[in-house]
């Protein structure tokens, strides 16, 4: 699958909204049949397209009050050392996204907690244990304005 036309568009914009449409109420907000639509959804899921459908849970409802932006600094800065803080990282629930960045800092992490206090004990125990953290910066959230997980799909359609 190489290039994307309307439909392939359409569906992956419907999907970005509300995952749980059936194969019928999907193909009818997209203008196909039923039949065309499901081979459609199979072949964006064999092409990457679409890597997974999950449910997109309310941290406050399960007890996670605060998310910390937190940047990690490391010791030194070679291929072995980053991949095996890369791999530790990986392994931490409360981790909820990671990315190598550029500039100051190596990595740049979302993590949630119960409360200041718990975020306190996890920092000093986990992450300032990590292999080769050298520093350690966070910043906290005080208040959420957007966090869609939706893609903007505009560019593709051109």
């Amino acid at each position: 699958m190489e290039t994307l036309d309307k439909f392939d568009l359409a569906i992956l914009s419907e999907l970005q909204t509300n995952a749980r449409l059936t194969n019928a109420e999907l193909a009818q907000r997209v203008g196909l049949s039923a039949a065309p639509c499901w081979r459609r959804v199979r072949a964006l899921e064999d092409a990457g397209f679409i890597k997974g459908y999950h449910a997109e849970l309310d941290r406050y409802k399960v007890g996670l009050g605060v998310l910390a932006f937190v940047r990690l600094d490391a010791e030194r800065s070679t291929g072995d050392l980053t991949r095996a803080m890369e791999n530790a990282i990986a392994k931490i629930p409360e981790v909820v996204s990671c990315h190598y960045i550029s500039g100051s800092g190596t990595f740049e992490l979302q993590v949630v907690a119960r409360d200041l206090e718990s975020f306190s004990q996890f920092a000093r125990n986990v992450l300032l244990n990590l292999p080769n953290v050298k520093d350690m910066h966070t910043s906290f959230s005080l208040g959420e304005v957007k966090a869609s997980g939706a893609l903007p799909l505009s560019h593709l359609g051109k």
